[in-house]
């Protein structure tokens, strides 16, 4: 049976190197980032919210199409709100395929800090939060966090992991445990 992995965290917890790493370890199992989905979006700059949901509803469809086949998709994302969530749920449902929700957490303080650093990042994707994170209205990343936390806590299948800076190995590890626990 395939297995659609959501993965969420804030910022900075960990969510693409630990994606990439599951990836890598499940033949043809597919990393569907979302953020870097948007990014191929035209001019998507202008209007951040509007290509963000098109970004996700060709996730969906890539997601649908992909387990179809038998493998697994593993999506990274951090959410304070539960359509995608719920979407994905129905996608996994739709093909027969397991859905597992796994959230990477630590304190919020340590989630702003690692966002912070960021800003030093190579990654496109890492330097585009950064500069979404500046515009006016957004949220400090401690306010995220704690929307995050509430979302997750209105799932009874969450799958929590700790995020240890610096212990990616570690990290990794709790997530292959509690990706195996039995629901």
């Amino acid at each position: 049976m395939s297995k659609l992995i959501f993965l969420n965290g804030a910022p900075g917890s960990g969510k693409s190197t630990l994606a990439r790493r599951l990836v890598d370890s499940r033949p043809l199992a597919l990393l569907l980032d979302v953020d870097t989905l948007r990014g191929q979006l035209g001019d998507w700059q202008r209007d951040p919210g509007a290509a963000g949901l098109a970004a996700r509803r060709i996730a969906l469809e890539m997601a649908r199409t992909h387990l179809a086949t038998g493998a697994d998709v593993v999506v990274p994302q951090f959410l304070r709100r539960p359509e995608f969530i719920d979407q994905l749920r129905q996608v996994a449902e739709d093909v027969g395929a397991e859905f597992v929700l796994a959230a990477l957490v630590s304190r919020p303080e340590e989630a702003a800090a690692r966002f912070q650093s960021r800003s030093r990042s190579t990654e496109q994707n890492h330097r585009d939060a950064v500069e979404l994170q500046k515009a006016p209205g957004a949220l400090p990343v401690e306010e995220l966090y704690a929307g995050m936390m509430t979302l997750l806590a209105t799932y009874g299948d969450v799958r929590y992991v700790e995020s240890v800076p610096d212990d990616v190995d570690g990290t990794y590890e709790r997530l292959l445990q509690r990706l195996s626990d039995a629901r």
